[in-house]
């Protein structure tokens, strides 16, 4: 009965060990600022950007020479070409409303598209680094991550940069 006790409780030890976790962490906001690529990114959002404020110019503009136009000819208009260009005049302030208002988002989802492939990269290569160093989790640790304890010993943001070919400073 003792061996028996004595295996069961050896088997369930060597279970119990076998199914335990490596947990790690990593700060791929960290990561992210510290690649050359983001520099590339940053350059297209910011030209995406100009392009914007462009296009955004080039809508102003034909609002003003319409309505300089509309304003110059106003004695000569008949109503209903002065009931038309009214209504030109108010779809061009429509337009530039909603250019206006949908910039913002305009601006976010072309970060969204610039940057989704460096994080993309990163988790690549945090899932190597986690598997050459056999963790079975891993936690980002970045800006927005609230933790209350973190272990520094067990975080793989450093090895995940040299893996990288990023220096780390």
């Amino acid at each position: 009965m003792k061996k028996i006790m004595l295996v069961a409780l050896v088997a369930l030890f060597t279970v119990t060990m076998g199914a335990q976790t490596k947990v790690g962490t990593v700060d791929a906001d960290f990561i992210l600022s510290k690649m050359p690529e983001l520099t590339d990114a940053n350059e297209a959002l910011k030209n995406y950007n100009l392009d914007l404020e462009d296009q955004l110019k080039t809508k102003l503009s034909t609002y003003e020479t319409t309505l300089k136009a509309a304003q110059d000819a106003i004695a000569t208009m008949t109503d209903a070409q002065k009931e038309a260009k009214q209504k030109e005049l108010a779809e061009l302030e429509d337009d530039i409303t909603k250019f206006r208002n949908n910039g913002a988002q305009l601006l976010q989802l072309k970060q969204s598209e610039v940057v989704q492939p460096l994080y993309t990269k990163i988790a690549e290569v945090v899932s190597v680094v986690a598997k050459e160093q056999k963790y079975t989790q891993i936690l980002n640790v970045g800006n927005n991550n609230n933790l209350a304890y973190i272990d520094p010993a067990f975080d793989i943001t450093v090895a995940v940069m040299t893996k990288m070919g990023i220096k780390v400073e």
